[in-house]
């Protein structure tokens, strides 16, 4: 049983369930068949559910003997992002073990997470697993996409089949490296920022590109508009789940007042002496981000540009607004440049949280702290998002978490998520297949 992990995950990574994000990709019912097969047996009840040809989810469970008990389900997507084979050391979709480590596009995002809960959630039956509370073991489709075929989608259409009073997903459990810490700190993405797309509209009056003089061209002003969204600072926000983590993080007395000022904290990440990806990532974790991603215009290479569209990608910290990104868009733009410039908010959700006060968030350290003696989990706000926001919206407390060795840095590790040359080590593998197990064990009984 010790390979099974690494065998199922490589299976995982060549059936290529790549999401473009339209509809008609994904196939993810090709891992849901390698995952049933894994999963069937006495003890576990399985159900298979396609929102579209193709896009099957499976839900495994082994039911609780009391109603009354919590129930925990353990979610892992089945779905990978595109990648590029030319800027990979190895083929992305080959599944390799090489010197200890499995390569491919999923393994760190997420199936590392699908494939080790399975063989978790497979033992648990195998050993006689029969919990007070009901674990409930979900492979889902379109996290890359959304989820509006997948976790969204079995919410509203299957919710009998997947609600669960606690989730555990991605991502988290890699370690932190934190100045001034003593320990080895795990953070646990008790939340996830918001998000907003958004786009902006740049409008011109068209005419000949040979005579450029004084004409309004949408795209000139389209590069001014990208200018000022990109130089929106946002003051680092050093209240809320920021202290919550700060405080837990147990650290020297001067490095907690540097990361809780927000003049100190600002400096800090903007210093060329601080770890760059540990700066993005708090300057990301207490500031509600814009990043213009994409431009689009002009119909041809001799006509002034009358129209241009600029792609916004915006994380907002919680409790911010759609009418509050409108507002910071408009005072950064300018009144002059915005007569020029109609604002679409296109699909939005406000950020979410859940407490890491809970039962789970014990069991979570008890079994972290056996299996990484050393090792202490901390609450911290994910940047990104996950299928996570669906289960805080039906009531669930949601967490993302893993455990995983330092073999792979923290600096590496982030870089991979999208990224090329994604792989994960096989003694990470064996600590998020032992962490799941003692975890359903301790909670559920």
């Amino acid at each position: 049983m010790t390979s099974a992990t690494p065998e199922l995950l490589q299976a995982l990574i060549r059936n290529q369930c790549v999401n473009d994000g339209t509809p008609e990709s994904g196939g993810e019912s090709r891992n849901a068949d390698v995952l049933a097969a894994v999963l069937e047996g006495p003890g576990v009840e399985l159900e298979r559910y396609e929102s579209l040809p193709g896009r099957a989810s499976l839900v495994a469970r082994i039911d609780g003997s009391d109603p009354a008990a919590p129930s925990l389900l353990l979610m892992g997507h089945t779905d990978v992002v595109p990648a590029n084979a030319e800027n990979w050391r190895h083929d992305p979709f080959g599944g390799e073990q090489i010197d200890g480590e499995i390569w491919g596009r999923g393994a760190v995002d997420m199936l590392n997470h699908t494939s080790s809960m399975a063989i978790a959630m497979r033992r648990l039956a195998d050993s006689g697993f029969r919990p007070r509370g009901t674990l409930v073991y979900l492979a889902v489709a379109d996290e890359e996409g959304g989820g509006t075929y997948g976790a969204e989608w079995l919410l509203e259409h299957q919710r009998e089949s997947v609600a669960a009073d606690y989730v555990i997903t991605e991502t988290g459990g890699m370690s932190l490296p934190v100045p001034g810490a003593t320990e080895t700190l795990l953070p646990v993405m008790v939340g996830e920022k918001g998000f907003g797309w958004v786009t902006l509209v740049v409008r011109g009056t068209p005419g000949h590109g040979s005579m450029p003089l004084r004409t309004d061209n949408a795209l000139v002003k389209a590069a001014e508009v990208v200018q000022r969204v990109a130089a929106i600072q946002s003051t680092p926000r050093v209240e809320g789940q920021w202290r919550d983590f700060v405080e837990a993080c147990r650290l020297p007395e001067d490095v907690e007042r540097l990361f809780l000022d927000a003049d100190a904290l600002t400096a800090y990440c903007t210093s060329e002496d601080a770890d760059l990806q540990l700066a993005r990532l708090i300057h990301a974790a207490t500031t509600t981000t814009i990043a213009p991603t994409m431009v689009r215009g002009g119909v041809k290479t001799n006509v002034i540009a009358d129209r241009v569209e600029i792609e916004l990608d915006i994380r907002t910290l919680p409790g911010v607004t759609a009418d509050d990104l409108v507002s910071a868009i408009a005072a950064a733009v300018g009144e002059e440049l915005m007569a020029s410039v109609d604002v679409q908010v296109g699909k939005f959700q406000e950020a979410s949280l859940s407490s890491p006060e809970s039962p789970l968030w014990d069991s979570l350290a008890k079994a972290s702290s056996a299996l990484l003696p050393g090792s202490r989990p901390v609450p911290f706000l994910l940047v990104g998002v996950t299928d996570a926001r669906f289960f805080r919206g039906a009531g669930s407390t949601a967490y993302g978490y893993g455990l995983f060795s330092d073999r792979i840095s923290f600096r590496d590790f982030a870089s991979m998520f999208h990224g090329n040359d994604e792989r994960i080590d096989i003694e990470s593998l064996r600590l998020s297949t032992e962490l799941w197990s003692a975890v359903a064990q301790d909670f559920l009984d």
